[in-house]
């Protein structure tokens, strides 16, 4: 075997292990085993691989991976983002800064206000931000 196509497969290796355990940090060595089996093609030299192949890995885990792990986050959310935003929904259950409930699109959610009034059941809100599984109302005007 060659050693390039054994760095590759090493890589490849990486990848798979990405996708049973996503972490995104074997995704990094993929990286710099692929970039390392390219360089491969012109030196023999074990050492000089090596070093290779350990400095793209660290310059990887600085640059590479926090961008990942930004995208992966955004993934993890709860899916809600600005879907309810600006929507209009009524109360249910009375909604104050601590407890509530409103209902939109015939779904159950719970509610805050983010002033300290407390908003009467049966009230017509608008919904102005969410966290994770709470949404943040007002009255409507």
């Amino acid at each position: 075997m060659v050693l390039w196509e054994f760095i590759v497969i090493t890589g490849i290796v990486f990848i798979l292990l990405e996708l049973f355990i996503p972490s995104m940090f074997f995704l990094n060595f993929a990286f710099a085993a692929f970039i390392t089996a390219a360089i491969s093609l012109f030196t023999a030299d074990i050492l000089t691989l090596v070093i290779i192949f350990c400095l793209f890995s660290f310059l990887s885990f600085l640059f590479l991976r926090p961008l990942l792990l930004k995208r992966k986050g955004k993934e993890l959310e709860t899916g809600i983002n600005d879907k309810y935003i600006g929507k209009r929904a009524k109360v249910i259950e009375e909604v104050s800064r601590n407890n509530g409930v409103i209902s939109i699109y015939d779904e159950r959610w719970n509610a805050r206000t983010e002033e300290d009034s407390v908003i009467p059941v049966g009230t017509e809100v608008e919904i102005v931000k969410n966290d994770s599984l709470i949404m943040y109302v007002r009255k409507c005007d």
